[in-house]
């Protein structure tokens, strides 16, 4: 498969939703779904990676698949309000160096050696 470009990816999402969907959900419908795909992404978390105990019904369920369901739903909202995901992404990026360049290494909560300290904290 070819690789895709946010930019490319928000123009598809918009193309199909002109041919295929007749138009897109008003912006707080997709608000509501995105939520909704959020929440089957943490379900999906919760129990691979989590303590919770699988299912049957959650046995079929693909993360990547709901992690595209997540980013589909975010490309329509920012298609809706005028957001270039490009540009933002660049934009954030830039953000989070010049604040957390050095934060994240100076933090003894993350280090390797205090990787269970967090935890202990709640045992």
């Amino acid at each position: 498969m070819d690789e895709l470009t946010i930019k490319q990816a928000q123009t598809a999402v918009d193309q199909w939703i002109k041919t295929h969907g007749v138009r897109y959900f008003d912006e707080m419908t997709n608000l509501a779904v995105l939520m909704e795909e959020v929440g089957e992404v943490a379900r999906i978390m919760a129990r691979s990676y989590g303590e919770q105990s699988c299912k049957d019904s959650d046995k079929s369920k693909d993360l990547a698949d709901e992690f595209a369901d997540v980013l589909w739903v975010l490309m329509c909202l920012a298609n809706q309000t005028g957001v270039d995901l490009t540009d933002a992404f660049h934009k954030n990026m830039q953000k989070k160096t010049l604040r957390d360049s050095e934060r994240h290494k100076a933090n003894i909560k993350l280090s390797t050696n205090n990787k269970n300290s967090i935890n202990e904290k709640f045992t």
